[in-house]
């Protein structure tokens, strides 16, 4: 018996490694009665049989761009928006803290990051960028191995029909080297389920401990796998689902440690779930892709979808049919979630995936354009019903696709040209250059994928210079890390065992209302009322409790009840400083406060002693916390104000504020017009200047969610929730019939605001740019500084104003339209880089910009008139010959080498080098070879000649050059450049 369980562990462990890609294989349905269970169904009776049958609350799938987690790019496994829950940072009042089981189907993206498999996808029968999770939940030990084990194999097994003697299970087999055990827990559970001893095996922490990362919670896993063989011959397993325990902690110097409180985590694969329910031999051949595929083959004419996969795939069809099924569905949820194609992080990826589609559909499908944007309907027809965001900005994804797939093709065209203009330039063993390739690129002006730029070449048998193109990949990074936003530092934090401590205390959150503790005088001021507290606990800046601390340290503080506003919702967070009760003259800085968990950590530094029951007084910095009131209303009515301008659709994707300015991102169709910015603002400053009263009050959160037009983040909000409403009283919004959150600013929101709209003063929007397609970023100040912003933007456009007269005045001479193009330069780079209004910003961009052009001719003319006069006293001084060598008095470079060419349009079958000294001992050089001078003869190197004589620099081509040098003896020069001519002639 023993060796017989051997020989199967073996099996199973070389099945498992080999993933099988479900190749050759093809299944007959588990009921050869009945037809096959639609997709939907499944997913439904998944969720059903948790809801039903075992209590648990369904929860609706999370956005797949991840909610605060800066690790990563998308959403990529059901537990991702539950993480507060096991790193024990849920806000108490919130509704997830109430969360024990819940089931869900959650929408992931695997593409980028660390589970990327983009490049899988097409290559076999079941790999994705887009899957949805089927998962079960159980928090804070609601229950736990037995409990998960017994509804994962009821649900198969009796809902789903799957037999028996098609499953099994995997365990954790312990690892000697972390100290853990095997999980012998969850063995004995399978075997007395009825899994027999073969086909429950164990194995390591590769397959089954699973970890959420580098840190934080992770358990061993279980995993059920289905026998695609059927018991005939060896096994060919793919996993179905994973059971995870969490019950250990990693920490950061690698050792584990136990949690808190146990919590159960699983996921299954809807996309394989079904295709083992419909008895189908791929993914891609279950309802959930077959609909694409009979569109994909109506929309471009290729040969029906065959599911052949490596070298049976003859000319990739069937792989490129894959490819572009997959990448549409990720196309058409990431963007329905906010994610659209762009230049850096998760947009840069949704950019590749829908390129990639383009090339496939295009270049292996010969599909026409469009046919992208015609599949839209069909995911939003198969994945609609469970995720009405897909429904709801369908539009939007067919505009997005349409757009960006015209603009690929379109950069396509371009790009060939420009490489088969850059062949003809070069040699036969030449490489073709770094900084061509890099234009074309992604990171580049065309966003070609640079693989496909090199398939272009091979295609020509040409080789890249791949050494230069990472030259420039480095070289661009480093820029990236130069311009990226600084990155806010993390501060002290309470990890999982602080909290788990706190709560196994008894300790109750931190009470934080007195931060509303603030009232607006009859002189127009507000005043900010202390606040006196007790401290709980003392914490070192790596986090472990200590009781005193002092002389100078800095520490994380924890009181019972506090004023700070600890930084969320995009507000920064109070500073300010506390003194202890009874001594005045001791000041305890506070440079932050954070949240975790509900408990509220003070940043401070203790110049004297602190110890845990001490009494202290609260006082914030009343500048700062003003400054961030105002910005933070002005940002509810900036929100309102793009939402009139752009329509109600308009939806925000996250903000932040501070005392300087605040940033505001927002989902649009297309750019802001200057129109559309000036509008903005204009409806912001009317709700200012009405001075209106600012209402807010705390109410039930389910009561929230029918208002219309009442605006809300993809964020877990406490309950109650505060309401805050512009100009109308909290109690009418929310009245049955009430239609006033259509009409005024009424958002969910914890941050501090005004009590009155006036303190405002102003808003200037001073920049805006595109994050990504569809999502544009703005900037915007108040108050005094967009009082100085407007100053700023007057001045500038009177410049502009003044320059624009000087120009339709006309120039006399070359130096006087030089200095007037200088000057206009100088203005562009001063309205580029000043703090003013954006839309006049436009508005003065697009005026210099005509007025640099008109600049630009003038001088051209002006030396154009200057070279002709040049031109006719040097023929006058030379009679025709093969050679003009002499000096003439240029302001320029440019006008020298019009006069060279002028000379030369005239008496083409000379040759022509000409020196203008300047001051200071300066000698401009120009020259130009006749057409029929011998090959060796070049411009370049005449004028590198001459040049070098000079102690200068040339540079120029075959025919015409130019340089510079110093030398008093000019004479000299002219003779060097004589000799060097008639010895080439």
């Amino acid at each position: 018996m023993a060796a017989s369980v051997a020989a199967a562990a073996g099996r199973l462990r070389r099945a498992i490694r080999r993933s099988p890609p479900w190749r050759s294989l093809i299944l007959r349905a588990l009921s050869s009665e009945a037809p096959p269970t639609q997709a939907a169904a499944v997913r439904d009776a998944f969720l059903n049989f948790f809801r039903d049958r075992h209590g648990h609350r369904l929860v609706p799938s999370a956005s797949v761009r991840p909610r605060g987690d800066p690790t990563l790019l998308f959403v990529n496994a059901g537990m991702n928006q539950f993480k507060p829950i096991f790193l024990g940072t849920v806000d108490p009042r919130s509704e997830m803290a109430g969360f024990r089981r819940v089931a869900n189907s959650q929408k992931c993206v695997r593409a980028g990051g660390r589970h990327n498999d983009l490049e899988d996808v097409g290559q076999d029968l079941s790999h994705h960028t887009f899957f949805e999770m089927l998962g079960n939940w159980a928090f804070g030990g609601e229950y736990f191995k037995e409990e998960a084990c017994s509804m994962a194999w009821e649900l198969l097994t009796q809902v789903y029909g799957i037999p028996e003697d098609r499953l099994w299970v995997s365990y954790f087999g312990g690892d000697p080297k972390a100290g853990l055990g095997p999980d012998l827990e969850s063995r004995d559970i399978w075997l007395n389920l009825g899994v027999p001893a073969s086909r429950v095996l164990s194995f390591g922490p590769q397959e089954n401990f699973w970890e959420m990362g580098d840190t934080g919670p992770c358990g061993p896993c279980t995993e059920i796998h289905y026998d695609l063989a059927g018991g005939v011959g060896a096994p060919q397993l793919v996993e179905l689902w994973n059971l995870v325990f969490m019950q250990h902690n990693r920490e950061a110097d690698g050792s584990l440690q136990p949690l808190p409180q146990r919590h159960v985590d699983t996921g299954m694969g809807l996309e394989r779930l079904v295709a083992v329910l419909q008895g189908r031999r791929s993914t891609y051949d279950t309802d959930l892709f077959s609909p694409l595929l009979s569109a994909i083959h109506q929309g471009c004419g290729a040969p029906p979808y065959s599911g052949r996969v490596g070298a049976a795939d003859e000319g990739r069809v069937d792989t490129a049919y894959r490819v572009v099924a997959d990448h549409i569905r990720t196309l058409s949820v990431c963007i329905a979630d906010g994610v659209s194609p762009g230049m850096s992080g998760a947009p840069l990826i949704v950019r590749r995936i829908l390129r990639r589609a383009v090339r496939f559909s295009t270049e292996v499908l010969r599909a026409p354009p469009g046919l992208l944007g015609s599949l839209v309907p069909v995911v939003v027809e198969t994945l609609g019903g469970a995720y009405p965001e897909l429904r709801k900005n369908s539009a939007q994804i067919v505009s997005l696709v349409s757009e960006d797939e015209a603009a690929f093709l379109a950069s396509l065209q371009r790009g060939r040209r420009i490489i088969e203009r850059t062949l003809k330039r070069l040699g036969p063993s030449d490489v073709f250059p770094a900084e061509v390739a890099w234009s074309l690129s992604l990171s580049g002006n065309l966003g070609l994928p640079l693989d496909l730029v090199e398939l272009m070449l091979e295609e020509k048998g040409v080789q890249l210079d791949s050494a230069g193109l990472a030259r420039l990949a480095q070289e661009e990074a480093q820029h990236r890390a130069q311009q990226a936003e600084p990155v806010q530092e993390q501060g002290l934090r309470l990890d999982v065992h602080a909290l788990g401590e706190l709560q196994h205390r008894g300790v109750p959150p931190t009470d934080d209302s007195p931060k509303y503790n603030y009232s607006l005088q009859a002189s127009g001021g507000y005043e900010f009322r202390t606040c006196e507290a007790r401290v709980l606990q003392l914490y070192t800046e790596d986090g472990m409790a200590v009781a005193t601390t002092g002389d100078g340290q800095r520490c994380g503080l924890l009181l019972d009840r506090t004023n700070f506003y600890a930084e969320q919702g995009g507000q920064a967070s109070d500073r300010g400083y506390m003194v202890r009760v009874g001594q005045q003259d001791v000041l305890f800085p506070v440079a932050r406060a954070q949240v975790c968990g509900g408990f509220i950590l003070h940043e401070v530094v203790a110049p004297e002693c602190l110890k845990v029951g001490d009494r202290v007084q609260l006082y914030i910095d009343e500048a700062w916390r003003l400054r961030c009131m105002e910005k933070h209303t002005a940002t509810h009515l900036l929100n309102w104000a793009l939402r009139k301008a752009l329509g109600p659709s308009t939806e925000q994707r996250g903000s932040h504020l501070s005392p300087e300015r605040l940033r505001f991102d927002v989902a649009t169709q297309a750019p802001l017009t200057p129109e559309q910015l000036r509008a903005v603002e204009n409806t912001v400053q009317e709700a200012v200047g009405r001075d209106e009263a600012v209402h807010v009050e705390e109410v039930a959160l389910a009561r929230t969610a029918h208002v219309p037009g009442l605006r809300s983040l993809d964020e877990v909000y406490p309950d109650p929730v505060r309401v805050v409403s512009v100009g109308v009283p909290v109690a009418h919004v929310l009245e049955p019939a009430s239609q006033a959150a259509l009409q005024t600013s009424v958002e969910l929101c914890c941050g501090t605001h005004l009590l009155r709209t006036g303190a405002v003063g102003d808003l200037v929007i001073i920049g805006e740019r595109q994050l990504a397609k569809g999502t544009t970023r703005l900037l915007a100040v108040t108050g005094e500084q967009a009082r100085q912003a407007r100053e700023v933007g007057q001045s500038l456009a009177q410049e502009v104003e003044a320059a624009a007269e000087r120009l339709s005045r006309g120039s006399r001479d070359v130096v006087e339209a030089q200095r007037l193009s200088k000057d206009v330069g100088r203005l562009t780079d001063a309205v580029d880089t000043a703090v003013m209004p954006q839309w006049q910003r436009r508005g003065l961009q697009a005026t210099l910009k005509a007025l640099q052009r008109r600049a630009n001719t003038a001088i051209r003319k002006l030396e154009m008139g200057q070279a002709a006069l040049k031109t006719q006293e040097l023929l006058q001084r030379h009679s025709e010959g093969p050679l003009i060598v002499d000096t003439v008095s240029a302001e320029s470079l440019s006008v020298l080498v019009k006069v060279v060419r002028q000379l030369c349009k005239q008496v083409p079958s000379t040759s022509v080098l000409l020196l203008s000294p300047q001051p200071l001992g300066q000698v401009l050089c120009a020259c130009q070879v006749a057409q029929g001078a011998t090959p060796a003869f070049t411009a370049e190197a005449w004028a590198l000649a001459v040049c070098s004589h000079m102690g200068g620099k040339a540079w120029g081509s075959r025919v015409v050059a130019q340089g510079t040098g110093s030398t008093a003896d000019v004479e000299a020069a002219l003779s060097a450049a004589r000799a060097y001519a008639l010895n080439q002639l």
